[in-house]
Parts: C-alpha cells; structure tokens; sequence
C-alpha cells in the first residue's frame, strides 16, 4: 500500500482509506460480524486511513470504529469523522459554538478518543462557506485540544474553492470520480497550491463503476440507492453521482471494453483517481472482508495509459457531463 500527504495536517496516509459509511447505514443491513470484518480486513491490507461520521448509523459507524481499535492496540491509524448532519432541519443558524462542541464531544465519546485527528463540516450550507464565524469555532477546538485539525466535506466544486480561503482548513472531501471529473479542471490543483489534503469520497459511484449493476438490479428499502435516486433525503449527487441510472449503465459498458486483462471495473475505477497526484486519499466503502481486500489491491495496479484515460474522458464529456458537470 503506497502513502501520500494529507495536505498541511503533514500526516502520511495510505493512498486507498476505508470509507466507514457502509458499516454505519443507509446501505442496506451489514452484520456486525461484517462490519468489523470489512474494517478489520483494511487495516491488515495497509489502510491507515478511516473516514466516518457521527451520522453514520446515528454513531455506529464510529463505535465500531473504536471497538476494533481498541481489540487491535498497537499503532492507531488517522480516524476522519463529521459533524453538522445532526441538525433537523439542516440549517446554516444551527453551526452554532454550542452545537458544534456538543457534536464533536460525542464524536470523541463515540471514538474513544480525547482529541480528534481530523472533524470535517458535513456538506454544510453554502452559507456556512460565508461565516467565518464557524470556522473561528473549529480553531477554537484546536487550541483547546479537542481536535487536531478540521476540513470540509463539499457538494460542489465552488464551495470547494471557496473553503480554501480559511487558512486553517486542512482537508477537502469531495464526489471525484470516472462520473465526476470536473473537480480535476481547478479545485484539486489550487487545492495542491495551497497544501490543503483532498479525500475523494463515493469513488465507485455508489457501485455503478464496479461493473456489477444491470438494469434489473434491486436495492433494500433502507438503501440511498433506493430511497435518494432524485435527492429526497439528501444531495441528489451522493447517490450514483448524481447520474440518471439509466445513462450510467450505458456508460459503464463503454468502460468495460477499456479494461486490461482480468482487471476488475473496481480496481480499474480506483486506479483512475489515483492517476491524480492531487488526490491525497481514496475512501471506497465496504461491507465485508472481501470488499476492503479488493479495494487495497488497486493502490498496486500499474498506471493507466494515456489512451485509457483519453478515452474515459470522452466517454465522460459525450455521456455523463451534460447530466453533472455544472451541478457540482
């Protein structure tokens, strides 16, 4: 497993994380035994890297994150969570002082941890991207020893950029993959320009990209890819990138004929990114064991040819632009 920077937090991560929304819900029940399996198994392949959030399964997500830490002792990994989601409704007025140390206080119950590597607004706002206030909230917690370092999570590529004018935001996490490849064009450059770390989350589009969706593929009742097709619960974009299931199956065939030997569409998706030095690491999601072994194989797989990621572009721009590329 190869490591790179996590921007101005100086922290060496491995390239390819585990991306902990699966474990917590809304992807369809996993089992504990699965949840801690898929987590354990990451961890033995060389992630040094975890993503959650205090959302995730209403904190479960992050305690069984503590749990198999603690069973493994020995060197913790970097653990990213979020905050901000909790409120209902979802409104900038609640970025409260009050608010945020009350989230981040659950957070460190939840982990097990007394300060915190890395808390990231959760999709905020855009408003919230005009308060300067909340972030004096955020260098508060650092100088109070409650976290080490905040970051943004970001729907849009604008409010991306705009998060780069905080000097103290550390991280950005975006949607950055074969279906969403705009954030490449500026956001992740000045990112780079500015050492500010970038965690490209909902790689696989939701699972589209591992090649194994047909049109008749079905979806549990208490899974995003169920219930948030059209954004009824939250961004329209965070289920299958924001494009039309339809149009993606399509797309997903014209990748197929672009896949070197046995490669999977998975690693081939993973490898992609990765092909950005900007990028600093990869989160897919997991439910067991098999899933997280798959996802560590891609940080081993040569680079793409320059006719591999010419193609995926022009399959981008003809087939999959015209429903995202402005929205995000």
């Amino acid at each position: 497993m190869k490591n790179r920077i996590l921007g101005k937090t100086g922290q060496s991560v491995s390239e390819i994380g585990f991306g902990a929304w699966a474990i917590g819900g809304t992807w369809g029940e996993v089992s504990m035994e699965d949840a801690k399996g898929a987590l354990n198994a990451a961890l033995d392949a060389g992630m040094t890297f975890i993503d959650t959030a205090d959302v995730y399964g209403d904190g479960r997500s992050e305690k069984i994150t503590a749990d198999v830490l603690q069973e493994r002792g020995g060197e913790q990994p970097f653990v990213a969570t979020k905050l901000g989601r909790r409120l209902s409704p979802h409104v900038a007025a609640g970025y409260t002082e009050k608010n945020l140390n009350e989230y981040v206080d659950r957070s460190r119950d939840n982990l097990q941890m007394d300060t915190l590597d890395l808390v990231q607004l959760h999709c905020p706002p855009t408003e919230i991207y005009y308060t300067p206030e909340v972030f004096a909230v955020m260098d508060d917690m650092i100088k109070n020893g409650k976290i080490r370092s905040y970051g943004v999570s970001v729907e849009k590529v604008e409010e991306g950029l705009k998060a780069l004018e905080f000097p103290n935001v550390s991280s950005i996490q975006l949607i950055y993959n074969i279906f969403r490849q705009r954030p490449a064009e500026l956001l992740l450059r000045e990112a780079k320009r500015r050492d500010v770390g970038i965690i490209a989350r909902v790689p696989l589009a939701s699972g589209l990209l591992t090649g194994k969706m047909t049109a008749d593929t079905t979806f549990s009742a208490d899974d995003h890819r169920a219930f948030n097709r059209n954004g009824e619960q939250f961004d329209k974009g965070e289920t299958f990138a924001g494009v039309p299931f339809d149009v993606a199956l399509d797309a997903v065939e014209d990748i197929r004929r672009l896949l070197p030997g046995d490669m999977t569409m998975a690693k081939f998706a993973l490898r992609w990114i990765l092909m950005n030095e900007n990028v600093s690491v990869i989160i897919p999601g997991s439910k067991n064991k098999a899933q997280s072994e798959t996802n560590a194989q891609a940080s081993d797989i040569t680079a793409l040819s320059d006719e591999t990621m010419s193609a995926l572009k022009n399959i981008y721009q003809s087939k999959i632009a015209p429903w995202v590329h402005q929205r995000w």
